[in-house]
């Protein structure tokens, strides 16, 4: 096993009724990497995603969440010895030790229209972080605020501004900027680009992956589109009705896929011209 893990699942099940949607799925996140998780529409990715995050409640199975030596997430309760630090059963977390857990676990959500509150400005979207895990930035929150939407590329009069007064690609950037205030250690990305075209989806994967790269970001990057995964990941799980059917490298699994269903995503997902295959090409 890695000894640089961060997060781990171990058997996870899901049930909907008598409708099984996650069936026995294991995984690993390696700190510092972004994981592809690809499948058809309705093969459980996202389903996956939440119950990694806890926001959706497995019916059976284990995920575990490594702290590093210099993290500062510490209950007395759930930890274990781990070879870098602890390692922590998120399913035995209490609610209050969830939530203080939470600050270094972030998603972005695939509808950039639905994710924001129509009825806030974004200095509010921005800051709400901020109130809600007590956090003061060492700089300021305005300075924060400020830097975070140079980050996404967003000029700072955003700020007094409504999320309808916004492109669907700028909503996803302030989607982005919003998840990263914190400075999280894992970021879930929920098809972040499925909603936007072609052109301006390619715009927003340029810029994740530059976040994944200044920052060095563990990232979960769900998508159905095999180009996008292996421009964005450095492997890839591959998941076809609830189960993990093959896993590995992003030039293995691209060049040389094992399982048939690996092979007709490749043949069924087009090119994108702005984009360039791998991330260890750059």
């Amino acid at each position: 096993m890695h000894t640089d893990i961060l997060l781990e699942a171990h058997d996870l099940v899901k049930d909907f009724g008598s409708a099984r949607v996650i069936q026995g799925v294991s995984l690993e996140i390696r700190r510092g990497e972004t994981l592809g998780l690809v499948g058809e529409s309705g093969s459980g990715k996202s389903t996956l995603a939440r119950m990694l995050l806890r926001l959706l409640e497995p019916t059976s199975g284990r995920i575990l969440f490594h702290e590093s030596d210099a993290g500062s997430f510490n209950p007395a309760a759930c930890a274990a010895p781990g070879p870098a630090g602890k390692v922590y059963s998120l399913l035995d977390l209490k609610t209050r030790q969830m939530r203080r857990l939470r600050r270094r676990l972030s998603m972005v959500f695939q509808d950039p229209f639905a994710a924001l509150n129509p009825r806030m400005t974004v200095q509010e979207i921005l800051a709400e972080p901020f109130s809600i895990h007590h956090e003061q930035p060492a700089g300021g929150l305005s300075s924060r605020l400020n830097e975070l939407l140079a980050e996404v590329g967003l000029e700072t009069d955003a700020l007094r501004r409504y999320p309808h007064e916004f492109s669907g690609g700028q909503r996803q950037r302030i989607n982005i900027a919003r998840a990263i205030a914190l400075r999280p250690e894992f970021l879930v990305l929920d098809e972040p680009v499925s909603a936007l075209d072609v052109s301006v989806g390619a715009q927003v994967i340029n810029l994740l992956r530059d976040l994944q790269q200044r920052y060095g970001l563990t990232c979960l990057f769900i998508s159905h589109s095999m180009p996008l995964v292996r421009y964005l990941c450095h492997r890839i799980a591959v998941m076809q009705d609830g189960r993990i059917v093959e896993t590995g490298d992003w030039s293995q699994v691209c060049n040389t896929p094992r399982e048939p269903y690996t092979r007709r995503l490749l043949a069924a997902t087009p090119e994108i011209p702005a984009l360039q295959p791998g991330p260890a090409d750059t």
